[in-house]
């Protein structure tokens, strides 16, 4: 018996019926993404390593554990991107994007690559929906970013999503920060998890994402960035808060957020959905002032962030459903060459129109049109008539086939 193939770990299919579902989710997008500005732009599936070892930070755990990556036959280092953001703003460096009208407001979704344990909600490869706005340092391009993805889940009907807002200031107040943070980690040392102690000189503030209980009660007590943040940094976050109130979008201050990625300054933030439970992060982002310089470009700061279909689809907790056909074409052996230019008809005019293709009696494709949820059928008859039927009332009537797109616009 000849092996049988499973998806790798992590990994899975999407059948119809969920492809449909995420088909609505990336038409609520593009229509979201459509009204307020911003253009779709794609990247590569892989990048040079060294793109994200600068961009998302050495001592990251995607950097550190969870990247796919491999030599090329060239002998290149590459690397299955694991997040939108740095791929973008290579790009908007290589293409010049920088000349353009500022902020460029661009939009994203594609897969993307990890190398986590998988589990509900949380795979190797999973699908983003991402914004980013590069060119302004204005509280509004936070504010309007946030409130896109607001209004995203808010369209697509997400339940119970919470919104943490947080700031994590300007890098040159952030490194006293992390210096303050070391001295209370050290300090409290024996407490923490072994792993929280071996990134303590690395990134002491990833401490607070910890889940280990014993850390969590020494962080409880911890300083926080919040409470440090002071001249321009305090009177960002307080604008960005203020518009915020304005647009109606509710939040919850968060002080103990800080993200998994270090190229973050300032605005963070995530919206959380209850019914994913323990992974409940639905998607999230905030400003990176300096990622664009980092890579190579001039100083330009930029807001965005990502959401994971596959989290929205698990939040929305719907079941799969393929839509039905507007109508299928049902015909006598001596008909199906009609039945064809029929349905080619009926697409080309805007229906959903499908017919038999595996030579079914005349009943079996009745059947099969009540299987594919066939809201009418077409009847071809060996004598050449041709009969409309609703197949939830059962009524039929002979109608002229020349005339059929007009006849069921009616």
């Amino acid at each position: 018996m000849s092996a049988r193939y499973r998806a790798p770990r992590g990994t899975f299919d999407v059948l119809p019926a969920e492809a449909e579902q995420r088909s609505r989710v990336l038409r609520a997008a593009e229509e979201l993404f459509s009204r307020a500005g911003y253009g779709r732009i794609e990247t590569p599936a892989f990048e040079e390593t060294d793109l994200f070892r600068r961009g998302v930070g050495e001592a990251t755990d995607i950097v550190m554990k969870e990247m796919f990556s491999f030599e090329d036959q060239g002998g290149r280092e590459l690397t299955l991107r694991p997040e939108g953001t740095a791929p973008i703003c290579r790009a908007y460096v290589e293409h010049g994007m920088h000349k353009l009208p500022q902020p460029v407001k661009l939009w994203y979704a594609g897969p993307y690559f990890r190398h986590e344990r998988p589990q509900a909600g949380r795979f190797r490869q999973f699908n983003q929906i991402g914004s980013e706005a590069i060119g302004s340092d204005s509280p509004l391009v936070d504010a309007e970013s946030i409130a896109l993805l607001d209004e995203l889940l808010r369209t697509l009907g997400v339940p119970g999503v919470r919104l943490r807002l947080g700031s994590l200031g300007s890098p040159e107040a952030r490194a006293a920060y992390r210096e303050e943070l070391r001295a209370y980690l050290r300090k409290h040392e024996g407490e923490l998890a072994p792993a929280v102690r071996q990134r303590i000189d690395l990134n002491p503030m990833r401490a607070f994402d910890s889940d280990d209980e014993a850390t969590r009660e020494v962080m409880a007590q911890a300083p926080t960035m919040l409470e440090r943040l002071e001249g321009e940094d305090a009177e960002h976050f307080e604008e960005v808060r203020r518009l915020l109130d304005r647009a109606g979008v509710a939040y919850e201050l968060d002080p103990t957020l800080v993200r998994g990625l270090d190229y973050y300054t300032r605005t963070v933030f995530e919206f959380t959905c209850d019914r994913l439970g323990a992974q409940s992060g639905v998607g999230g982002g905030g400003r990176y002032d300096g990622l664009v310089a980092e890579l190579g470009g001039p100083e330009t700061p930029g807001v965005g962030w990502a959401a994971g279909i596959e989290r929205i689809l698990l939040a929305l907790g719907e079941e799969p459903e393929v839509p039905g056909l507007d109508v299928f074409v049902a015909a006598a052996p001596n008909q199906r060459e009609r039945a064809l230019a029929a349905v080619m008809e009926l697409r080309r005019a805007g229906f959903r129109a499908d017919l038999d293709l595996a030579g079914r009696s005349l009943k079996g494709q009745m059947k099969q049109a009540n299987r594919a949820g066939a809201a009418r059928t077409v009847i071809l008859d060996e004598d050449g008539g041709a009969q409309l039927r609703d197949m939830d009332s059962g009524e039929q009537r002979e109608i002229a086939l020349g005339g059929l797109v007009e006849e069921l616009s009616r």
